[in-house]
């Protein structure tokens, strides 16, 4: 762990990487304690709107760090400080915006109802993807590593391209967490791409007719029924619990009368 620690983070090859990371999850941290705080009213924040009568989204200022994260990686990646620091405006730019990905996707303000979770599921995937990139490993370009360690980086290629395979035959199912953790843990691939596919997924639309469709349907309503209140209570849990009704979405009509 130390040769590794020193090799691929203090080296640089991935510490730009996991300031990228940690950016992420503590801007996503202190994002949602900020909003929750001024949707309670208490603490020093205020849902500030400008003199034009226009709130500025935070969605706003992540996309401006985007941008520089984006130019100063492109402008300098030989240096690592600068690499640094792209790392580090890339993912507070990347959390503030998809801590609004609900909003962007609606073209609503629906942060604090239900279409907002949404937001904090992003931000979930993401941080997993992110995590997933830190903590894996390419198994070429191996420096400093004796033949044991290529070894080992070259057996674990063929486990990843297999697992890679597996995660794909979960998504066709429609597990589409499944098939995220599956790249964690190989066990949960293989048990997702075995079980039955969802009955809304493309697997099930070419492959389940009759008695399988059936059966796929009953037992993704009790999978339904067992874990989505348990989803629901994390997601509250993480990003606050909704407050406010939808929206109303206007209809296609409404939009061409107006």
């Amino acid at each position: 762990m130390a040769s590794w620690w020193q090799r691929e983070v203090i080296a640089g090859v991935k510490l730009p990487l996991m300031l990228c990371f940690l950016a992420f999850v503590v801007t996503f941290v202190l994002t949602r304690m900020v909003t929750r705080m001024i949707r309670s009213g208490r603490g020093p924040f205020r849902n500030q709107v400008t003199a034009s009568g226009v709130h500025i989204h935070h969605a706003v200022p992540g996309i401006i760090l985007l941008i520089i994260g984006a130019f100063t990686a492109v402008g300098d990646p030989a240096s690592l400080g600068w690499r640094s620091f792209a790392a580090v405006a890339v993912g507070t730019g990347v959390s503030l915006v998809l801590d609004e990905f609900a909003l962007i996707l609606h073209l609503q303000d629906v942060y604090w109802s239900g279409e907002g979770r949404v937001s904090v599921e992003a931000v979930g995937l993401t941080a997993a993807c992110l995590g997933l990139a830190l903590a894996g490993f390419s198994p070429s370009g191996v420096k400093g590593a004796g033949s044991l360690e290529v070894t080992l980086r070259l057996t674990a290629t063929y486990v990843l391209i297999a697992d890679g395979v597996l995660a794909l035959i979960c998504v066709l199912k429609g597990k589409y967490r499944t098939a995220l953790f599956g790249l964690f843990l190989l066990p949960v691939a293989v048990v997702g791409a075995l079980r039955l596919a969802r009955p809304s997924s493309v697997w099930a639309h070419y492959r389940y007719r009759g008695k399988r469709l059936e059966r796929a349907t009953r037992r993704a309503a009790a999978f339904d029924r067992r874990w989505t209140p348990l989803q629901t209570h994390w997601v509250n849990f993480a990003g606050g619990k909704p407050h406010l009704p939808s929206p109303h979405r206007p209809h296609r009509n409404d939009d061409a009368r107006s």
